[in-house]
């Protein structure tokens, strides 16, 4: 069963469009083919570290966004990776809900993935709780991050009634290790994939690459869990 990946959480700087991009370096060093869309207009990050695999979509624009769906029908034998901006919810909402998106992927073999990426403040679970109730149907997953790069203290969110309500969805749960700061910022400079900052010895130093390795393998090991 193919997946289409919706990478969110609404608020901005809770490291979306990073989870975009190391869900996308996993898919390519595990051979896992698929095609990424970047919502996010005024950055595009993930379009800017992934230009090969990725294509810009303006959300509000229903031509832009039927492109995905046409994507799918061209290329069915690979994932979709699409990196959701901050307040994108609503007019992708009323998109997905007037084409009846998720049910026809269902007819079409895919599994959609609702990823919720948070900070570990009051707004990302408030968020969550709003998702969790928007979309109910069972062709549905939830897979919940919770990014130690923007918080350190997510024991209120696993105290919350919504922490229930998405366990009892069957939400996955998973954490985004925290990456260095100063590797962070020189990544960001330097436009480059996760795979060019753990390899390409022009571009970071022998420690910041062994950082970058370090990072990736424990990311990896918490998107295994995924299966």
């Amino acid at each position: 069963m193919g997946k289409v990946h919706f990478i969110g959480g609404e608020k901005g700087g809770v490291g979306k469009s990073m989870t975009a991009r190391v869900l996308a370096q996993y898919c390519i060093d595990n051979n896992q083919p698929f095609l990424g869309f970047d919502c996010d207009s005024s950055h595009g990050t993930f379009s800017r570290f992934y230009s090969e695999y990725s294509s810009p979509i303006v959300v509000g624009d229903e031509n832009s966004l039927d492109g995905m769906l046409a994507a799918i029908e061209e290329y069915p034998d690979r994932d979709l990776i699409i990196d959701l901006a901050a307040q994108a919810a609503q007019p992708l909402g009323k998109w997905i809900e007037e084409t009846d998106v998720f049910g026809l992927l269902d007819e079409m073999g895919y599994q959609v993935c609702l990823w919720h990426v948070m900070d570990d403040g009051a707004d990302s679970v408030a968020l969550l709780d709003k998702l969790l109730d928007r979309y109910s149907q069972p062709s549905v997953d939830f897979i919940i991050v919770q990014n130690l790069g923007r918080g350190a203290d997510f024991s209120r969110f696993q105290k919350s009634d919504t922490y229930q309500k998405a366990v009892g969805r069957g939400a996955l749960i998973i954490e985004l290790p925290k990456l260095q700061t100063k590797l962070t910022q020189k990544i960001d400079f330097n436009n480059t994939s996760f795979w060019a900052v753990a390899n390409d010895r022009n571009i970071m130093n022998i420690a910041e690459r062994q950082r970058m390795k370090v990072w990736l393998r424990n990311t990896y090991s918490e998107l295994s869990k995924l299966g």
